[in-house]
């Protein structure tokens, strides 16, 4: 990566973001079988059990293995999306990550709602046909419209696509992605924007091998003044050079132009209003100073979760 002496931006090194990791083109290399007795840790008694059941019954092998007991519905599920390379998390991780509905339990009405969000981000945002590539700020007018659990359950999504997807937290007041996705917050955005060097600040997911974070690390006293400074531009820059989809977090409209800031640099923004809570003026008033400042708004997310 690029280094940034000549800016405020601070000195990134290549090893703060991690390479591509090597992906398989071939979908289904492993079987359903390999699969569930490697993650259940059956006994070759036990494959045997089940491949006879299949020869009786014409049962599929998950569907076998569940008839005799020895795994779950949720297990066969699972096993599919790992031969699929499809990131879903084992049951016993969920509660690690409860936010993350899109990780946890991608089969369900929330996670399809955020799919179809993610195709028109795709769509007006990440396709081909814009001109240079750009980032999406999240942004919402209040506090506790659900806007730090919406970007990162989007970034989750488009990461499952395959690309390189970077979740870059810029709440600098409130930060709550390295929470979400429990990764290190020692160092982050707040200590590159200040010109302090520093290595190492972008963590990859473990669950999504195509999905990384870029935390705040420490709370600055100067959160806007950060923003605003020329080095945030050029951060951005670099970051959607590197990352096939890059999403941005922002604090709440109500507690300053932070939000604004960070949405003009990013290009696009998505605003996040909370179903019978927000207010109406102060939505309106947001996507208008949006529009005022030459940021392109992506859509307005109305969430009801």
């Amino acid at each position: 990566m690029a280094k940034f002496r000549d800016t405020v931006v601070g000195d990134i090194s290549h090893e703060s973001i991690p390479p591509a990791p090597p992906r398989s083109v071939v979908p289904g290399e492993r079987t359903i079988g390999d699969i569930i007795a490697e993650t259940r840790n059956l006994s070759a008694e036990q494959v045997e059990n089940i491949l006879q059941r299949q020869r009786e019954t014409d049962l599929r092998f998950g569907e076998a293995a569940v008839a005799l007991g020895y795994v779950s519905s949720d297990d066969v599920l699972f096993a599919l999306a790992q031969q699929f390379h499809y990131p879903y998390a084992p049951e016993e991780r969920r509660n690690v990550n409860p936010e993350l509905v899109t990780l946890n339990q991608p089969f369900s009405h929330q996670a399809e709602a955020f799919r179809a969000i993610r195709s028109q981000v795709m769509m007006r945002v990440f396709s081909d046909d814009n001109s240079g590539r750009k980032a999406l700020a999240v942004v919402s007018p209040d506090p506790g419209d659900g806007k730090t659990y919406f970007a990162a359950n989007l970034a989750v999504t488009l990461a499952q696509l395959g690309g390189r997807t970077l979740l870059v937290d810029a709440d600098l007041r409130g930060p709550r992605q390295h929470e979400v996705f429990k990764v290190p917050n020692v160092a982050g955005l707040s200590g590159i924007l200040s010109g302090r060097a520093e290595s190492n600040v972008v963590a990859q997911v473990a669950a999504v091998p195509n999905l990384f974070v870029l935390p705040v690390g420490v709370t600055p006293p100067n959160p806007l003044e950060l923003v605003e400074r020329p080095a945030f531009g050029y951060l951005l820059r670099e970051l959607v050079s590197k990352f096939d989809h890059v999403v941005v977090d922002t604090p709440a409209a109500i507690y300053g132009s932070d939000s604004l800031v960070v949405a003009t640099r990013c290009g696009f923004a998505l605003a996040v209003a909370r179903k019978n809570s927000s207010r109406f003026d102060a939505l309106q008033d947001l996507v208008g100073m949006l529009g005022d400042s030459g940021c392109k708004m992506a859509g307005v997310v109305f969430n009801e979760f």
